[in-house]
């Protein structure tokens, strides 16, 4: 199994920022224009580009669709949306504006039916698992919901699902590192395939991740975006870093 790099692209009123542990007092812009964006991150070698429409994640309303959908026409690489997924409808939307896989957080803990409703129609589809201290929260983080990370990552390993990502929600923004301990419990919780986001603020973080294990299995990818809008690490450097057997390309080549 590879391990994937995923730059990321949240989304505020058509605008690509991020926020601070999920706090949207505190968000901070970096490019008014995500199509942008998601084009820089594919010229740079991305394989995949992860946005969150944070909007919806907070309404449940599809705020900044037709934006998803630009990246999604624009971009040569596929795409995975997360944010306010919560109906097979709005699900359907996002998979014929193009989108490749549609992540599912609230409604996966909500209304777990849906997920294997799409599955089964052979849409792809990851579970978003966001926890603070390891037990989830919902509808854009607002919500505690009890249930630990561990116990829904095994619910769905016969769901028909990619992956489960998780986000400790404490380690989000904040460039203070991954949460190993947490990442190795869940990686020993479920055979399903883990991606790890929150924290990740060097590329020591990245190695550390490559590294990480539980009986055997590893990570599977690293969603990382602050990191980069803050210049902490280098998209390349961190591509080049997951894939040391063949270079994507060097700084001083010509794109």
């Amino acid at each position: 199994m590879d391990f994937v790099i995923y730059p990321a692209i949240d989304i505020v009123n058509g605008k690509c920022v991020r926020l601070h542990q999920g706090n949207y007092d505190l968000e901070k812009i970096y490019n008014e224009d995500p199509v942008s964006q998601a084009l820089y991150f594919a010229s740079e070698g991305a394989r995949w580009i992860h946005v969150v429409d944070l909007d919806a994640a907070r309404t449940g309303n599809p705020e900044n669709r037709e934006i998803i959908s630009r990246i999604a026409s624009t971009v040569p690489i596929p795409i995975q949306v997360g944010g306010g997924v919560r109906s097979i409808d709005s699900a359907k939307a996002l998979y014929g504006s193009g989108v490749e896989r549609v992540v599912i957080g609230t409604a996966a803990v909500e209304n777990p039916s849906l997920i294997e409703s799409l599955t089964r129609q052979g849409e792809r589809v990851a579970v978003g698992l966001d926890g603070r201290n390891g037990r989830i929260a919902t509808r854009g983080w607002k919500d505690d919901t009890g249930f630990l990370v561990t116990e829904m990552a095994k619910q769905f390993e016969d769901s028909g699902v990619d992956a489960v990502i998780v986000t400790e929600i404490g380690r989000d923004g904040t460039l203070l590192g991954p949460d190993t301990k947490g990442l190795k419990e869940v990686l020993a919780s479920t055979a399903l395939e883990v991606i790890a986001s929150g924290g990740v603020g060097s590329l020591d973080d990245i190695k550390t991740l490559l590294e990480l294990e539980s009986d055997d299995r590893k990570l599977g990818g690293v969603i990382i975006g602050k990191s980069l809008y803050e210049n902490k690490i280098d998209l390349l450097s961190a591509l080049n870093v997951s894939h040391p057997t063949h270079r994507i390309k060097e700084k001083n080549e010509d794109c």
